[in-house]
């Protein structure tokens, strides 16, 4: 199956079923007042974790999804049924985003979180809720409210404690392969890794943690070249970075100094936060001859650059004999113990102590305009929303939004706009006249 870790999809939640106008018409009980009921609760969209979900490969059959709307209010004031939400599995480690706006709308991590994606739409209210001393008998419902419709981007970001990063072919799947059960594929050429690999490495004090064989490196890969934006996504929730060099020398034209500092700069470049991750340095292929040479020159490039710590790990390993896994495997056990998890780029909340606070003025209820044709155009989503509430099948129902919208001020706007009577004024698909 291939590896999909990026899509969008189309969520679209339940409307609220209509609120009911009826009266009771019952034997020997005279004027019985309203009996319509409230309309159920639209389905809404919800996400949640399954474990035994590794991609989002299924996202790219399916990409719209939409829940089912309330029930309509009956008579006797019986309440409309409020539909089911539908439920969206993903894998673990999926961050949901606005695709509109780019806002992380929330992260997904341990089985069994949800996240509420697309609300659904409010019942609307039946007769029997607008009666009152000054008209016991009113013919006024509220139609449901629709239900959120967005687009969202689904990002998997693997979950893995450790990952492994480095130049293709420096051995990153090689070593996986060694100290884990997973199998990925290995060969003399590059770019054999084309997704990130999983295994979980198991200690024999009784400590684990999963680690990940990420898609190779190369110069410009935080804009996009090669496999580097792939393979970044996903570095952004490991603990501790290997970071692997190749000391084998068989390539005259790879400088291990050079790839180290060329790899660093991708990171930064992506999310400089990344470079605050423990990381050790990791010289692979120490069974090859100029191998030792090749990592004595290495490290006295180190020495003599003045940006690099002094103290940083260099724990050299050759996966083919074996030599310095276990050091390395108990060293990084050690450092995610001391690591807290960090939070992806674009979750980071708000510094309470130098949050900006700005003045934002309410919008507007509503917005006037004119067409070409004279007609007065009335947009916005409050007086959209009221609208699509109103039941226009009653003339009291109307009568009643007409007053709304003269408490929203809209005759006010009209007249000071110009308009005169007898114009015609349109709010989405409903039209109606001026009347100065």
């Amino acid at each position: 199956m291939a590896f999909v870790d990026q899509v969008k999809i189309n969520v679209k939640a339940g409307k609220g079923g209509d609120g009911a106008v009826s009266f009771r018409h019952e034997k020997y009980i005279n004027m019985g007042g309203p009996f319509g009921g409230d309309g159920g609760r639209g389905g809404s969209i919800v996400l949640t974790v399954d474990e035994g979900l590794r991609t989002l490969m299924d996202f790219r059959y399916k990409s719209h999804f939409k829940a089912t709307a309330g029930g309509n209010g009956a008579t006797k004031a019986m309440t409309g049924r409020s539909s089911d939400d539908l439920v969206i599995r993903v894998p673990q480690g999926t961050t949901v985003t606005d695709a509109e706006t780019g806002q992380v709308i929330g992260d997904l991590i341990e089985q069994g979180d949800r996240l509420v994606v697309a609300a659904g739409g409010r019942g609307g209210r039946g007769n029997i809720r607008f009666a009152s001393s000054k008209n016991p008998a009113p013919e006024i419902a509220e139609n449901g409210e629709p239900g959120e419709e967005r687009e969202i981007q689904l990002e998997l970001k693997v979950l893995a404690d450790v990952g492994l990063v480095g130049f293709p072919s420096v051995g990153k799947s090689t070593l996986l392969s060694v100290v884990t059960a997973a199998k990925p594929k290995i060969a003399a050429y590059h770019f054999t890794t084309l997704v990130p690999n999983l295994g979980m490495v198991r200690l024999d004090d009784g400590r684990d943690f999963v680690m990940a064989d990420l898609p190779g490196l190369i110069e410009g890969a935080s804009e996009g070249v090669g496999l580097g934006i792939q393979f970044l996504r996903h570095v952004e929730r490991t603990r501790v970075i290997l970071h692997m060099l190749d000391m084998s020398g068989v390539d005259p034209e790879s400088d291990p100094y050079e790839n180290y500092l060329a790899i660093n700069q991708e990171l930064a470049e992506y999310d400089p936060m990344l470079l605050e991750r423990p990381q050790i340095i990791v010289p692979t292929k120490m069974d090859m001859p100029d191998a030792a040479e090749t990592l004595a020159e290495f490290k006295a490039k180190l020495a003599a650059d003045p940006e690099i710590d002094d103290d940083i790990e260099i724990m050299p390993i050759s996966s083919l004999t074996r030599d310095g896994l276990e050091p390395l495997l108990q060293r990084t056990a050690t450092l995610l113990d001391e690591t807290p998890q960090f939070i992806p780029k674009g979750m980071e909340e708000a510094d309470s102590d130098s949050a900006l606070y700005e003045f934002t003025a309410d919008a507007a209820p509503f917005e006037l305009s004119q067409d070409e044709d004279g007609t007065w155009i009335l947009s916005g989503d409050e007086i959209e929303r009221l609208f699509k509430r109103t039941n226009v099948g009653y003339t009291e129902s109307l009568m009643r939004f007409a007053r709304q919208m003269r408490f929203m001020g809209v005759d006010r706007a009209l007249a000071e706009a110009g308009a005169e009577a007898g114009d015609t004024v349109r709010l989405l698909d409903f039209a109606f006249e001026y009347e100065a």
